[in-house]
C-alpha cells in the first residue's frame, strides 16, 4: 500500500516541480500540469478512503442501518446510476430476475450500494472485450436472496481466485499498478456483505469472464422488516 501511495505523490512532486522550473510555460501545459496533478491528489483521497472504511469495518467499528427494501426497485435505482459511464465505455449491464413475486431484503441501503459498486467498477476495469456486458441475476435462496455479478471480461486465473477478496490483493500486481485500484474493493465488499449476515465468492473462467455471487437475508415475521 505505500507504493501505491508514494506513486501518485512522486508524480505529483515531479508536475509542481515542472511549474517551478518553468517548463509548464504554456496554458495548454499549465492547464495539464494542474489537472494531472488534482487526478494524481485525488486518487490519494481515495485510497484514504478506502483504508479508513476497511480499517473500520475490520474492527466492527461501522455501525450498520438496516430496513427493509424492496429489491428490485432498488437494484433498478442503482443500475440506472451505473449505467452512464459504462456506456462511456461500451459496457452494457441488464438485470436477469429469476425472483417472480416482490421481495424485500434486510439491507444498510449505502453499504449494499458500495458492494454493487466495487463489483461493477471492478468489472469494468479490466473489461478486455470490445463489447462488454455485466448481467446481475436475482434468485431466492432459502431464507435469502443470492444476487451474481457476472461480466464476460478476461477472467481470473484458477491461482488468483481464492485470494481476490483478501485486503490489498492484486492478481498480476504489475498490470493492476498501472490501471490503479487500491485492492480493497473487494475485501471491502465482502465485509460489508459479512456484516449483513450473508456471504460472498466468485467462480471465473479465464478469457470468459468472472462471476461474483453474495446473499443478503430477505426480510420475514421473525425479522419484523
Amino acid at each position: 500500500i505505500s507504493h501505491d501511495l508514494k506513486t501518485p505523490v512522486t508524480a505529483i512532486k515531479g508536475y509542481v516541480e515542472g511549474i517551478k522550473d518553468g517548463v509548464a510555460d504554456t496554458p495548454e501545459k499549465m492547464d495539464k500540469y494542474v489537472k494531472t496533478i488534482y487526478k494524481k491528489a485525488s486518487d490519494i483521497d481515495k485510497l484514504i478512503d478506502e483504508l479508513s472504511l476497511f480499517s473500520k469495518l475490520d474492527l466492527n467499528k461501522l455501525p450498520f442501518s438496516f430496513e427493509s427494501v424492496d429489491i428490485k426497485s432498488y437494484l433498478s435505482d442503482s443500475m440506472e446510476e451505473l449505467k452512464f459511464d459504462l456506456e462511456k465505455n461500451n459496457i452494457e449491464i441488464y438485470l436477469r430476475d429469476e425472483i417472480k413475486d416482490k421481495i424485500s431484503i434486510l439491507a444498510d441501503r449505502e453499504k449494499l450500494r458500495r458492494v454493487i459498486i466495487n463489483i461493477v467498477e471492478n468489472s469494468a476495469k479490466y473489461m478486455d472485450k470490445t463489447s462488454g456486458k455485466i448481467q446481475i441475476t436475482l434468485k431466492e435462496l432459502g431464507g435469502f436472496v443470492e444476487f451474481e455479478i457476472k461480466d464476460n471480461g478476461r477472467g481470473i486465473d484458477e491461482q488468483d481466485l481464492p485470494f481476490i477478496f483478501d485486503r490489498f490483493y492484486r492478481a498480476d500486481l504489475s498490470r493492476n499498478s498501472q490501471m490503479g485500484g487500491s485492492g480493497l474493493g473487494l475485501a471491502i465488499a465482502k465485509k460489508i456483505i459479512i456484516g449483513h449476515g450473508g456471504e460472498m465468492w466468485a467462480q471465473s473462467i479465464g478469457g470468459q469472464g468472472t462471476s461474483i455471487f453474495f446473499t443478503i437475508k430477505k426480510c420475514s415475521i421473525e425479522r419484523r422488516c
